[in-house]
């Protein structure tokens, strides 16, 4: 594909490409997603992935689920347990099993090789489109974006959460304003809440807190009532 025929992205739009078809990965793909304006990382195993994203934060993950060292399904689990990076598997298991297995763990879309540039360059847009934060007029309230795997704060400064804390500001959201119960909010963590440790459901809002202060948020308006449960207050 050449770039006249690719419709460019933002120039901030990174992607990590994580493909071990040296000649797939280098010679075809990559030049057609930074021709469509990502930039591209590559990565020919899991273990390099992970590196990359050491070093920057990926839009969007281009991943084959066939790697050297892990399955590409177990990395897609991983990442969407841990970020809300947009996933887009890219493999030549087609299988109608292969692909209902790729979407319930978490892709954001499922492609199968032989693959066109364009319309992996597509894919990888309208995912990077649908993730991406709506720009909020002025300040407004708390939200979660990114179908919950982001927290945005009124001042339009955002953070990616973690599956935990994703199922329980959901809770929090759906209920603002009203006091949550601790059991409500433990029965969202676990399928057995009578072996369920409550010092744990403390200890992922502490996190919660801790990870907005490092991000250089304001403190999150979620209040704890004594003996009780939490109350979010989102504002407006």
């Amino acid at each position: 594909m050449n770039s006249s025929a690719a419709v460019s992205l933002l120039p901030s739009l990174h992607v990590i490409l994580v493909e071990d078809d040296v000649e797939l990965r280098d010679v075809i793909l990559q030049p057609a997603l930074r021709a469509a304006g990502c930039s591209v990382a590559v990565a020919g195993s899991a273990a390099e992935l992970y590196r990359a994203m050491v070093e920057r934060s990926p839009a969007v993950v281009v991943l084959d689920i066939i790697l050297p060292d892990e399955s590409g399904f177990e990395v897609a689990r991983h990442l969407r347990a841990n970020s809300g990076v947009g996933i887009v598997m890219l493999t030549g298991r087609g299988t109608s099993a292969d692909r209902v297995r790729g979407l319930e763990i978490g892709a954001d879309a499922y492609l199968t090789k032989p693959i066109d540039a364009e319309v992996l360059c597509a894919t990888v847009r309208s995912v990077a489109r649908r993730l991406a934060p709506v720009p909020a007029p002025g300040r407004g309230p708390w939200r979660l974006e990114a179908d919950g795997w982001r927290l945005a704060s009124p001042e339009g400064l955002s953070t990616d959460l973690s599956a935990s804390e994703r199922v329980l500001l959901r809770t929090l959201f759906a209920a603002a304003n009203a006091t949550v119960p601790r059991e409500s909010l433990i029965a969202g963590l676990t399928e057995d809440a009578e072996a369920f440790d409550p010092h744990r459901l403390d200890m992922v809002m502490h996190r919660l807190r801790r990870k907005l202060a490092e991000a250089g948020m304001a403190a999150l308006p979620l209040h704890t009532v004594r003996g009780v449960g939490y109350v979010l207050v989102p504002g407006g």
